[in-house]
């Protein structure tokens, strides 16, 4: 019987879902609670917190402004003047997002963060000397770098005259390097460390230096002064003597770590009778000093040290002192003039915060009110829908609301309702069509058999055939229905191997020659030879073909033709065996390789297709006589299961037709190995 659509059963609607378990309810009651407690936290974390913000805001600017004099006081250890600073001036102003202005002991600007006429007057009192010469022991301290400073307040960086040339450095770098890599050997990890001035030394890593002296690597060459050093120690040594002098005192050898007292004998290269002292820029560039014989001195006093360190520093001053930048004036404040607010949880402030709390929680809860329900109001909507297709109501889409996430899924339950209406409809084509088609068989035969069993029909030879054609025909009926049942479920079994294209068409021609005969039509075949190769499950293969060939045979005209042909498309158009859809049956002489797509045409010159019905050729059941005449034979099963078999095979099918002209069948197949024989 037909398939008859069974009434749909109205069930009762579930009631509507109280706000405490709804998505609207949980959604609020979230964002009411996250509200709450992210103004309470905040609150608390304020009143908390204040004070110590300040305090550590107070500390950043004078670890800030450490680091601005230290930067500056840099500048001027290694430049004779000034010219130039601004820039770095303004970067410092930059990093640290306040003011810095330098001026000259006269208050005379040298360079200012703040420019225009609206900056703001310096205040009376400069916030430190900058003078690497005479450094400032509270801010030095807590610079970035971390140096500190030597006992006579002179920045390490000042080196002047000490200050090696880039071929000096160089070349001790490179003894410094060859001492390491000694020392690496021997096992003692060690590294090059350079000082200001250029000088290189090397540093034992670990908590005893002394493990260098058993070991071959001698370090002494790179205690040995350069010229340019010993003249600067000379000229030092020169300066502090003269100081002596003017005190009535002897005067002082100073070692290379500016030192007094028992030298340590140093060769100098060139002059290998010369003793000389280890010289040493600044302190923290030194090397510790070695033991070493004692050299006649003069009787050694406190009071004596006393006024030699004074000399000393005074002579480093006065030597260094054309080398650095003279003193300048530092001020460093905010921009603006502004200063630090402080706070106050006076009850006016506590109202303040409790008003914006509350401001804070009524604007959470409005918006968490508004974005719900916008969010429910679909999901309602889609759920009335899927309960509607449930209670077997006919489909209906849902409103979409926009490009985002539930406005997707509105979309994609649109899209899956029309389906599955569009499948709905197809089973019950498919039913009906099915009960057509097998009923036919069915009443002749029965017809048949029930003229026999009245004595209307003998049962002779043409009775019988009569009846076995008809049985012929509803099993062919059956198997194509199978067949496409197995596509369907990806149960369909392949066995694929090596097949000559050329020759399964000769095959398939072979087969439906008689037919097309008696048809009067004329089924030749055109290809290359030996012909493209591919692999394919050849019994499949054939009933694909076969089923083209005896649609189009049935659909063409006496005198018609009915050509089948196979090529290589979508291989390199420049080689050997490129083949193209009007290549020679000669063909190159040369079996076609894989790699390309084997392409198996069946053409005729029938009535053609119209084009409104083309689309629907390889639909199930669907014949171009709409009458379902016999009279032009099929199932409408053919092309349905020719397309399931291509596909099978990893290919396509498709057709191509002119009313009036004909038809053209077309199957794309990968190409894959030889063939198997000429």
């Amino acid at each position: 019987m037909p398939d008859q659509a069974r009434p749909p059963v109205r069930r009762p609607d579930r009631a509507r879902l109280p706000l405490r378990r709804s998505l609207l309810g949980r959604l609020l009651a979230v964002s009411a609670l996250v509200a709450a407690c992210s103004v309470a936290a905040t609150a608390w974390i304020a009143v908390q917190t204040t004070s110590g913000a300040i305090k550590q805001e107070q500390g950043r600017n004078l670890t800030a402004d450490a680091r601005i004099y230290d930067t500056l006081l840099e500048y001027a250890a290694r430049n004779p003047t000034w010219d130039g600073v601004g820039a770095t001036v303004r970067k410092l102003a930059r990093e640290s997002g306040r003011r810095v202005a330098l001026t000259t002991q006269g208050r005379q600007p040298l360079a200012d963060s703040a420019t225009g006429e609206s900056a703001p007057p310096l205040p009376p009192q400069a916030s430190a000397v900058v003078d690497p010469l005479s450094v400032d022991t509270v801010l030095a301290a807590r610079g970035a770098d971390g140096q500190g400073t030597g006992a006579d307040r002179i920045d390490p960086r000042a080196v002047g005259p000490f200050r090696l040339s880039t071929a000096d450095s160089r070349a001790l770098r490179r003894t410094a390097d060859d001492k390491v890599a000694c020392l690496n050997r021997a096992g003692i990890a060690s590294d090059v460390v350079v000082g200001a001035s250029g000088r290189p030394r090397v540093q034992i890593v670990g908590n005893d230096p002394e493990r260098a002296l058993g070991t071959r690597c001698d370090l002494a060459a790179l205690d040995t002064p350069t010229r340019s050093e010993r003249k600067a120690l000379d000229a030092l040594t020169d300066l502090a003597d003269a100081c002596l002098k003017r005190q009535g005192r002897e005067g002082v050898r100073l070692n290379n770590d500016l030192s007094w007292g028992d030298p340590a004998p140093v060769a100098v290269l060139g002059e290998p009778e010369a003793l000389a002292p280890r010289p040493v820029p600044a302190p923290r560039d030194a090397p510790a000093e070695r033991a070493a014989p004692s050299v006649a001195m003069p009787e050694m006093t406190g009071e004596r040290d006393r006024a030699i360190a004074s000399c000393v520093g005074t002579a480093r001053s006065e030597q260094l002192s054309s080398y650095v930048a003279s003193p300048a004036l530092l001020f460093i404040g905010d921009e603006g003039g502004a200063t630090l607010p402080g706070f106050d949880l006076s009850p006016a402030n506590t109202a303040r915060i409790t008003g914006a709390a509350a401001l804070v929680l009524a604007l959470t809860v409005g918006a968490s009110v508004f974005a719900g329900a916008r969010l429910v109001r679909p999901l309602h909507a889609l759920t009335g829908a899927a309960q509607r297709m449930r209670d077997g109501e006919q489909p209906a889409s849902v409103p979409v609301s926009g490009d985002d996430e539930v406005g997707r899924l509105a979309a994609a339950f649109n899209d899956m309702s029309a389906h599955r209406a569009r499948l709905e409809e197809q089973r019950k084509a498919m039913v009906s069509d099915v009960a057509h088609e097998l009923r036919t068989p069915l009443s002749n035969i029965r017809g048949w058999l029930e003229a026999a069993q009245d004595g209307l029909a003998d049962p002779d030879p043409a009775f019988v055939s009569s009846l076995l054609e008809e049985a012929v025909l509803l099993q062919h009926i059956i198997d194509d229905l199978q067949d496409l049942a197995a596509a369907d479920a990806g149960a369909l079994r392949l066995h694929p191997e090596p097949v000559d294209v050329r020759e399964l068409l000769g095959q398939v021609a072979a087969a439906h020659q008689a037919r097309a005969e008696n048809a009067c039509v004329t089924l030749t075949v055109t290809t290359t030879a030996p012909g493209p190769a591919l692999g394919a499950d050849p019994v499949r293969l054939r009933q694909a073909v076969g089923n083209l060939v005896s649609n189009a045979v049935r659909h063409t005209p006496e005198g018609g033709r009915v050509t089948l042909r196979a090529y290589v498309a979508g291989r390199d158009a420049s080689g050997p065996y490129a083949l193209g859809p009007n290549a020679s049956e000669e063909g190159c002489g040369t079996a076609v390789t894989g790699g390309g797509t084997v392409v198996i045409e069946v053409t005729d010159t029938g009535s053609g297709i119209p084009a409104d019905d083309l689309p629907h050729v390889f639909d199930r059941f669907w014949r171009a006589e709409k009458s379902r005449s016999r009279r032009t034979g099929g199932s409408g099963l053919g092309l349905a299961i020719v397309r399931k078999l291509v596909e099978a095979h990893g290919g396509t099918a498709e057709a191509t037709s002119t009313e009036g002209e004909g038809s053209t069948f077309t199957l794309r197949l990968p190409g894959e190995g030889p063939p198997s024989g000429p």
